[in-house]
């Protein structure tokens, strides 16, 4: 008979120096379907290496004996961030820490570290928000930014419902996942693990039978987004819309002309179709077709401050950070959260100096080389 998962560290050891000592270890506090739940991709999962391999063939280039009197602070939608690093949405946090979304915000307050909430959480979005005003005070400072990633609902009604509270807790930006209705089936979640903000709203499955319908045609893909979806969405809020997913070529402009305040090139982990190409890959292309007109971020496969140098490089304004956060939590909770952000800053700053950048702004495509060539 299995012991179980062990408990969440109560304090960090020197042996946790990196966010790959974070996922080594992360499976032995986790359960098995959990762990393997986190970690999966799609299909064989060619998409899920490849959002690690793009960072591996990328070399840097240093400027010698620079100026390094700088930091890395940026600007996004009016507001100051400590650094280009956010935390990404992730659905079911308390599937790694029974305290879930609480102990993620509390470390990304602390960190002064912007975090987007997924409608997904397993906590409401009004407590997570709580929750971050509650430490921020403690510290005698402004509450970290806090957005919001929206699945549209399957009735604009419920996804309006969502919208609002949002607005009315607090959140500064919508984002607008549109890449994710069709993924596979995720984990059967435990007792106490659910989506709280969808309490009461329809969940549309795929129920289809022999010789009927297996997905096109039916309400699932129905629901997807579209267009029109974006405009609605655009006309029923005043605050920022970035939208996240794979907008490519024409699809990019146009939804720089629907009315999209910024873009997240994602492939949503690899979770969601395999044989895409890594978002880092896609990147340039993106910047190149928007043209500085929004904001371009990044998230998929980011582990190591060298990540964020590259995805800067290339044209995003800032990373986000997915499964890492899951890895955290399970090891030490809010503490491992908090000690991942910080390595990871710390590995920026210390990338940053060794290529003469001392800001964010000065990292372009000069600093970067292909590896093997």
């Amino acid at each position: 008979m299995s012991e179980g998962p062990l408990p969440p560290l109560t304090a960090i050891p020197a042996s946790l120096r990196s966010l790959a000592d974070y996922e080594a270890r992360a499976p032995q506090h986790m359960t098995t379907q959990a762990w393997h739940h986190i970690r999966e991709g799609a299909g064989r999962e060619v998409t899920l290496r490849e959002n690690r391999a793009a960072f591996d063939r990328i070399g840097l280039l240093p400027r010698a004996m620079a100026e390094l009197d700088g930091d890395t602070r940026i600007d996004l939608f009016g507001r100051s961030h400590a650094s280009p690093i956010l935390l990404a949405p992730l659905a079911y946090m308390c599937l790694a820490h029974p305290e879930g979304e609480l102990a993620a915000v509390r470390a990304a307050a602390a960190l002064d570290t912007g975090m987007v909430v997924s409608t997904l959480a397993s906590v409401s979005l009004e407590d997570i928000a709580a929750a971050s005003r509650s430490l921020s005070q403690e510290l005698g400072r402004p509450p970290a930014p806090l957005w919001f990633q929206l699945y549209l609902q399957p009735e604009r009604e419920h996804s309006l419902q969502l919208l609002r509270r949002a607005e009315d807790a607090g959140y500064e930006a919508i984002v607008l996942t549109i890449d994710a209705g069709l993924k596979p089936a995720g984990i059967a979640l435990p007792p106490g693990v659910d989506a709280v903000n969808l309490a009461g709203m329809p969940r549309p499955r795929q129920t289809s039978v022999p010789g009927g319908r297996i997905l096109l045609g039916t309400p699932l893909t129905d629901a997807a987004p579209k267009w029109a979806d974006l405009a609605w969405l655009r006309s029923a809020t005043t605050l920022p819309i970035l939208v996240k997913g794979l907008v490519l070529g024409d699809d990019a402009r146009r939804t720089v002309d629907e009315g999209a305040d910024g873009l997240i090139v994602s492939n949503h982990g690899g979770r969601v179709l395999d044989g895409l190409p890594s978002a880092l890959d896609l990147l340039p292309a993106v910047a190149e077709t928007v043209r500085d007109q929004v904001p371009l971020l990044l998230d998929g496969g980011v582990r190591q401050g060298t990540d964020v140098v590259k995805a800067l490089a290339l044209g995003a304004r800032a990373v986000l950070v997915g499964r890492p956060q899951m890895h955290a939590l399970a090891v030490a909770g809010m503490p491992g959260l908090a000690h991942v952000i910080h390595l990871l800053r710390t590995e920026l700053e210390a990338a940053m100096a060794q290529l003469g950048c001392p800001r964010v702004d000065l990292l372009g495509p000069e600093r970067l080389v292909a590896l093997g060539a």
